[in-house]
């Protein structure tokens, strides 16, 4: 469960520094945030995905459904609100940097999730996050902090970005598993080091890369594969990632699993 936001993103000359200007290109146009890509990629991997998630009722909301939906995500809609947006540049070497305009719309609660083989709590209000941790194995990132803390569940895998101020953990929660990345330079996890793996082609955009490295680590190790090798999944599901336009472009599938939710 997660947020949206539509992202409209520019291929830009640079980016511009205080009182800068930047020249720019128009790239692609489609929903994104951390929810959006963490479904998809679950979707991808196991081949089927529920994304409950909160929409505004008006045209970007409705235009993520559609989108959302084209990519195979069974989508979960509560309608209030306004879509959130986001604007992203991308310059020559493919990285990105990400405004949003307009709060964050936090699904507010859940369905029973018993028989969920795993939930990724990418956002939601806290009763919702007690309901996801009915699930076999629950999942979050620290970027929800403040709503982890209220809401005192354990987590089974905690997995953010190392580098990113607003990803930062410090301890205090039940956690099972820390993950901090950090893109090229691989991350760690429980304390010890990983590799990264390259990319499988020319990096064109990294928009989306972390969060399918999450999302693919959070589905090897509830289907139950040892560490490394979850690892080397959401290695290979990142890297996959920046070598195409968007965050759903790319994404690694397995063919090798054959059901669960």
């Amino acid at each position: 469960m997660g947020h949206v936001e539509w992202i409209e993103s520019v291929l830009v000359d640079r980016v511009p520094g205080p009182g800068g200007i930047a020249h720019a290109d128009a790239d692609w146009s489609e929903p994104g945030g951390g929810g959006a890509v963490v479904a998809a990629q679950l979707a991808r991997l196991g081949g089927q995905c529920d994304f409950f998630t909160a929409l505004g009722a008006d045209d970007l909301g409705r235009r993520s459904l559609e989108r959302l939906t084209e990519l195979g995500i069974e989508v979960h809609v509560e309608w209030f609100g306004s879509t959130r947006r986001g604007f992203v540049q991308v310059d020559a070497h493919g990285e990105r940097t990400i405004t949003t305009v307009g709060p964050k719309l936090r699904p507010r609660s859940l369905p029973a999730m018993g028989g969920y083989d795993a939930v990724f709590f990418v956002a939601g209000e806290v009763e919702a996050l007690r309901a996801a941790r009915a699930a076999r194995f629950l999942a979050a990132t620290p970027r929800e902090l403040a709503i982890l803390r209220e809401g005192g569940v354990r987590i089974d895998l905690l997995v953010g970005s190392g580098s990113d101020p607003a990803e930062h953990y410090d301890g205090g929660l039940d956690v099972g598993l820390v993950v901090a990345t950090d893109g090229a330079g691989g991350g760690s996890a429980g304390g010890r080091r990983y590799e990264a793996v390259p990319p499988p082609g020319e990096i064109a955009d990294t928009y989306g890369a972390g969060d399918s490295f999450a999302a693919a680590l959070c589905f090897a190790l509830a289907r139950g594969d040892e560490l490394e090798d979850a690892l080397a999944l959401a290695a290979r599901a990142g890297a996959a990632v920046v070598t195409g336009k968007g965050p759903f472009s790319t994404q690694l599938a397995d063919q090798g699993f054959t059901g669960g939710r």
